[in-house]
């Protein structure tokens, strides 16, 4: 703990707030909130931590905080740096899985639809069901019943839907307002739970019809009300109220939480979200922000109640949420939570194993790594390569692992410029100069490990670049691989030595990994911009074929060598006229 960070945790006040803790480089990679700010920021400094939270204290270097008037400001605060900042400790909140909602578009003449998406667009949304088959039935029974346009953009004139009752037809018919405010009511009545009324209302029709013997409307109103009976039997009646709920429950174990949702829509339990995360304070603090951010998402629709575990502050998350947040003490709504508790508990203990190797071989290499080099862990580490086609057409890569994981996003890659193909050390210094002076130009963070594959010389080069002339301290690797192009020796220092790292740890898995990654991304830009290269000489080439038919036949043929082996017959199936069909396949004969 360095002296700067000691003077401010003795001026840490007794009062709610937010704090921001914040690495060597400035960035902010943790946000918490406490009731008392004193006690909640010098807990990290004081004791002894769990291996996760171990970590994220190694790499404080500084930390700030914001003083609130009350623990709904400090969380409503919380909540809007997390979304600010993305802090890399901070819980990610990613769904497995998207789910499927029914929407009534937002337009002139509305449509009823499934879909994945949520956007802020006026229309109205209802779900999420269970699965897509669920959505699908449920859209296909109101269809019959309801007679909505069906058609994506509005046909010249009438199709099937109108003549079997399902559409009003404005494609041809004068539809007013009112009709269409109508069945948009009707069945957003059916969607809130109002499944009794249109059943009762099929049954009258039915009847009637009979009576007036017009059995075919009648038997058509009976299958309705059978496909009624069918969707809603296949889900389990569990409340009788038929309000919709969110029903929550959680558990811990070192370290780790597990956060159930149950979603009970209809007074029907149609789907669960699991979700697993590292814990840095207090688990009752932990689920607070987790409640909170999980209602950002567009997907996750606030509903009519929420039914927390004992020990949560819901008279907090009322005020955030503006919706009723109670904590059940009896009964059915109590045996939900509970369940969902049970649920919780029981996913943490199956998947905690899991888990807990994943970190290891990915942190926890990290770890490994920083103790064999005697430095701190190496949790953002960038490597690069180099690739050509026999000594024509070089390129570069750079591949980015944070924690152990590779991060796709940060990749990059490089059409070297001012190097000679054949140049493998010119094309490390331009590549190497390249990034770095952009990463100090926008103020990018730096890795805390740079590694170059190869041996000696590609290290000399990247210290070169680095070191004197860019006069960055940031360590350097170099990684060779053997005569069999596996993965080898770890060089490091000044003058670089081999680090011993035995062949079955984990961390060596790692530099594996990394080393495979960054060739396997060179490799595939190489072919990439070789491909580009033999379209671009080849095509281009023949007379009459321009940008539009080059991807016109790309399109269709799917390759230069299918097309190479097409005739004149296929060509022109393919879109072109008779004489360039005869232009092209004459040039692949010539």
């Amino acid at each position: 703990m360095n002296e700067m960070i000691t003077h401010k945790l003795a001026l840490l006040p007794d009062l709610p707030g937010c704090y921001l803790m914040k690495d060597s480089q400035g960035t902010v990679i943790y946000v918490g909130k406490a009731k008392i700010l004193k006690n909640r920021v010098r807990s990290y400094f004081t004791g002894s931590h769990d291996g996760k939270t171990a970590r994220l204290v190694s790499e404080i270097d500084d930390f700030e905080y914001i003083i609130t008037s009350s623990d709904l400001e400090a969380l409503i605060l919380e909540l809007n740096l997390i979304k600010k900042h993305d802090p890399k400790y901070n819980i990610m909140l990613k769904d497995d899985k998207t789910y499927p909602y029914l929407k009534i578009t937002n337009e002139r003449y509305p449509r009823l639809i499934t879909t994945r998406k949520v956007k802020k667009d006026r229309a109205k949304y209802f779900g999420p069901y269970p699965n897509a088959y669920a959505a699908n039935e449920t859209k296909k029974l109101l269809d019959r019943i309801y007679p909505l346009r069906k058609c994506a953009t509005i046909p010249k004139r009438v199709c099937l839907y109108y003549h079997l009752g399902q559409c009003l037809a404005p494609c041809e018919k004068e539809v007013t307002s009112a009709e269409m405010n109508e069945v948009v009511a009707q069945i957003t009545h059916f969607l809130n739970g109002g499944v009794d009324d249109v059943r009762a209302s099929l049954e009258q029709k039915m009847l009637a019809a009979a009576e007036a013997l017009e059995f075919e409307r009648a038997k058509e109103l009976r299958d309705q009300i059978t496909h009624i009976d069918t969707i809603m039997q296949k889900q389990k009646m569990i409340m009788r109220d038929k309000s919709n709920r969110d029903i929550f429950g959680y558990a811990v174990d070192k370290g780790w939480m597990c956060v159930q949702v149950f979603f009970v829509r209809q007074g029907k339990l149609i789907e669960r979200d699991v979700s697993i995360f590292p814990i840095y304070r207090e688990p009752d603090e932990e689920f607070l922000t987790f409640v909170g951010r999980f209602y950002d998402k567009p997907e996750h629709f606030k509903p009519t109640e929420i039914l927390l575990p004992q020990g949560v502050d819901a008279k907090l998350l009322t005020e955030l949420l503006q919706t009723k947040v109670t904590i059940p003490q009896r009964a059915q709504k109590k045996e939900l939570v509970a369940l969902a508790e049970k649920n919780a508990r029981v996913a943490l203990d199956e998947k905690f194993k899991i888990i807990a190797r994943q970190e290891e071989r990915t942190v926890g290499a990290c770890d490994e790594l920083g103790a064999a080099m005697n430095s701190k862990p190496p949790l953002h580490i960038e490597a690069f390569d180099n690739s050509h086609m026999h000594g024509a057409d070089a390129v570069s890569a750079m591949v980015v692992f944070i924690d152990g994981k590779p991060d796709r996003k940060a990749y990059r890659k490089f059409k070297l410029r001012d190097t000679a193909s054949h140049d493998d050390y010119g094309a490390m210094r331009e590549v190497l100069r390249r990034r770095y002076k952009r990463v100090l130009i926008e103020g990018l963070p730096l890795p805390d490990l740079i590694i170059v594959d190869g041996g000696r010389g590609q290290l000399t080069v990247a210290k070169e670049i680095i070191e004197d002339e860019l006069g960055l301290n940031v360590p350097i690797a170099g990684l060779a691989k053997n005569e069999k192009h596996q993965t080898a020796e770890l060089l490091y220092g000044d003058p670089p030595e081999l680090i011993p790292l035995k062949r079955t740890s984990d961390g060596f898995y790692l530099l594996q990994r990394i080393q495979d990654e960054v060739h396997r991304f060179a490799i595939t830009f190489l072919r990439q911009q070789r491909e580009k290269q033999v379209i671009q000489s080849v095509l281009d080439n023949i007379e009459g074929v321009g940008p539009k038919r080059k991807q016109q036949l790309l399109q269709h043929f799917g390759s230069i060598k299918k097309i190479k082996a097409a005739d004149e017959q296929a060509l022109r199936e393919a879109g072109m006229t008779e004489k360039l069909a005869t232009t092209i396949y004459a040039f692949f004969r010539q």
